[in-house]
């Protein structure tokens, strides 16, 4: 089981009579500097800004910084393309490339090659994808990971973190794997996804690892259509104001994805039934 820094943080005891702070910290695993650590306010204006580029992404995937900017300047921000780039770099997206790109990768993290190229899907547990997502808060933004697959759209887990540091990933990911286990798992080239923590657990279970070209949002089409559905049909209509109000709000989405929400490319069945039928 994967327990977050958050949690960690939680157990945590300043007053306790025999153990130290440092002593604490490193029978949990966890970086001292962690424990002092206190967030940042985010800027008002730029977190504004990201809920505009955020929209904006979902509408036109294809925009990258130079267009981005320009759609933030006839909207009356005075933005420069610098602090734009920085904006996506932060929310993890890019604009939809056609062409190839040289692969980067944080060092030390193996990158797979996309193993979905006219690949015939048809059953469950085949394939799953995972991604992770922003959403937004009054005063700042938590991350959504979740993990969806792929013939049937059905969310098979799910996780929140108020940072990407790659545990909440793994969270989600072990809760996953005690359902089923996929042939292949596919995700894009992010540092949760290529750490080793992460692909171990893969590997251990006997799961090929596949990873989309950079750039490629279409090579994990599924999971994007499904940020546009959580976004445009749940948290863009409910102002949650805290990180309990936010899991609460996307535990009864999920359910409702899942259980009620009828698909048109599904025969207008639901994702648990086509699942389950499965």
């Amino acid at each position: 089981m994967t327990v977050s820094v958050e949690d960690k943080r939680s157990l945590l005891e300043p007053d306790h009579p025999e153990l130290s702070i440092r002593r604490q910290c490193a029978l949990l695993g966890l970086n001292r500097a962690s424990y002092y650590y206190q967030a940042q306010p985010i800027d008002p204006l730029n977190l504004d800004l990201l809920r505009r580029i955020d929209q904006q992404y979902l509408e036109t995937p294809f925009y990258g910084v130079p267009r981005m900017t320009a759609v933030l300047r006839a909207q009356g921000y005075a933005v420069n393309r610098k602090r734009v780039r920085r904006l996506m770099r932060q929310l993890g997206i890019q604009a939809v490339m056609l062409r190839k790109r040289p692969a980067t990768s944080t060092p030390g993290h193996r990158i797979y090659p996309y193993l979905l190229r006219d690949q015939v899907i048809d059953g469950p547990n085949q394939v799953w994808c995972a991604d992770i997502t922003y959403v937004p808060l009054p005063l700042g933004f938590v991350y959504l990971v979740a993990i969806m697959d792929w013939w049937s759209r059905f969310i098979i887990a799910w996780e929140i973190s108020t940072s990407l540091e790659g545990s909440f990933c793994c969270a989600a990911l072990d809760r996953a794997l005690v359902r089923g286990t996929p042939t292949i798992f596919n995700t894009d080239q992010g540092s949760q996804f290529t750490a080793q923590a992460f692909t171990s657990r893969l590997e251990t279970a006997g799961v090929q690892i596949s990873m989309d070209g950079r750039g490629r949002v279409f090579d994990n089409i599924f999971i994007e259509r499904f940020w546009r559905s959580v976004k445009y049909e749940h948290l863009y209509l409910h102002d949650y104001q805290s990180v309990p109000a936010v899991v609460a709000g996307v535990r009864d989405y999920m359910h409702f994805y899942n259980t009620q929400r009828l698909h048109q490319s599904l025969a207008y069945r639901t994702p648990a039934a086509v699942y389950a039928a499965g």
